[in-house]
């Protein structure tokens, strides 16, 4: 497999065709912009000069827009590094909470309502449960990030949560249940659909949502309802995997899912003058990767399904590790569970010193000679952001 090809070559050879043919929406013309020019003398660079051999690097500049696949490492591992200042020697579960189909095409045009209404129906969901003595009894905390694909870029909405598994009950003592997860997934289902529901109708009843596409048949009261009660009849899918021990299992498993994008550049094999061909699982034979190949214009227009909205906040936390309670509350679940507390080890540090300790690269010294380098900027044509 070849991972000569990336997205950006994708883009340049299939955009202008594109163009002819689609509209973007401002989120996706930005993120079309900057994935196009990343790295490229166009975004500007930096340029570094051996102050004894003389010898030059440049480093073009990265868009640092969060749909861009060359933009993610730095972040990933500057995050997780970050959360281990927030992670106890406990197990951790991982539950997925997943909307019908029936309902993708209402959500397509309602991205950020209905996007919010999910994480709202799922953060409802585990507090109604946790705080059920018959469940836990206690006040939990996890972090949910949204993926809007599957893997074959097809759109399929849908909230990975991972659960602390423990909270602190109404006199701050710690509860769990082991390695033992506290929901039954079917009751998960019944509450996150109820909860769903609820906050669609009250959308539609206040005239907040928009049909376009092939939603637009939604607006007539009777077609609504009937989708309603489809949805009401219809088990949704709700559910959760092993639990993971340990902290550092834990940050590596938040790594695989905070910042990923519906595709990286090493799934892709090939491309043509017309075709591009990736690998994405198959899930009628064990969720083997296998290769598919679509036109280049369709390779395009799957990906730019899962542009967010404009300042859309994908990775969200609740209850004891939400902002607002997480210092005090981790403090106090370290002391009652007698855990090690991790601390950063990239906090206040400068560009220069993450990048020595995250991968032993030294921007400071020359390849060549080990000398010291001095550096300048050179600025660009563009000046993007997202």
């Amino acid at each position: 497999m070849s991972n000569e090809i990336t997205i950006r070559d994708i883009f340049h050879q299939f955009l202008p065709e594109y163009s002819e043919t689609h509209l973007f929406s401002t989120e996706q013309h930005m993120a079309t912009l900057c994935i196009s020019k990343c790295r490229t003398a166009e975004m500007g660079a930096n340029i570094s000069e051996c102050e004894s051999c003389h010898k030059r690097y440049i480093h073009y500049n990265s868009c640092k827009n969060r749909n861009c696949p060359m933009c993610q490492a730095m972040e990933v591992d500057e995050w997780i590094d970050k959360q281990q200042e927030n992670v106890l020697d406990v197990p951790y579960f991982h539950t997925v909470f997943t909307l019908p189909e029936e309902l993708y095409p209402l959500v397509y045009s309602n991205q950020k309502l209905l996007y919010d209404a999910l994480y709202h129906a799922a953060h409802l969901t585990m507090t109604e449960l946790s705080s059920d003595p018959k469940h836990l009894g206690a006040r939990i905390g996890y972090i949910c990030v949204l993926h809007t694909w599957g893997s074959r870029m097809n759109y399929h909405p849908h909230l990975h949560t991972i659960v602390l598994g423990g909270g602190l009950d109404s006199i701050n003592h710690w509860r769990d249940k082991g390695k033992k997860f506290f929901f039954p997934v079917k009751v998960m289902s019944a509450v996150f659909k109820k909860h769903y529901l609820k906050e669609l109708k009250l959308l539609r009843e206040s005239r907040k949502l928009q049909y376009s596409g092939t939603s637009q048949k939604l607006q007539n009261h009777y077609t609504f309802k009937e989708l309603l009660d489809t949805l009401y009849a219809k088990e949704w899918i709700v559910y959760t995997k092993e639990a993971f021990n340990g902290a550092n299992s834990v940050i590596k498993y938040l790594g695989r899912y905070t910042h990923r994008i519906a595709i990286s550049n090493r799934r892709i094999i090939s491309m043509t003058s017309e075709t591009v061909t990736y690998l994405a699982k198959d899930y009628k034979n064990g969720g083997k990767m296998i290769p598919y190949t679509v036109k280049g214009t369709e390779f395009l227009r799957m990906f730019l399904m899962h542009v967010l909205p404009k300042g859309f906040v994908r990775i969200r936390h609740y209850g004891i590790l939400s902002c607002r309670s997480k210092k005090e509350k981790m403090d106090l679940c370290r002391k009652l569970l007698n855990s090690m507390r991790y601390f950063s080890k990239l906090k206040n540090k400068t560009v220069a010193e993450k990048l020595l300790i995250l991968y032993q690269k030294d921007i400071c010294k020359c390849e060549a000679c080990g000398g010291k380098l001095s550096s300048y900027r050179l600025h660009g044509s563009y000046s993007l952001t997202g």
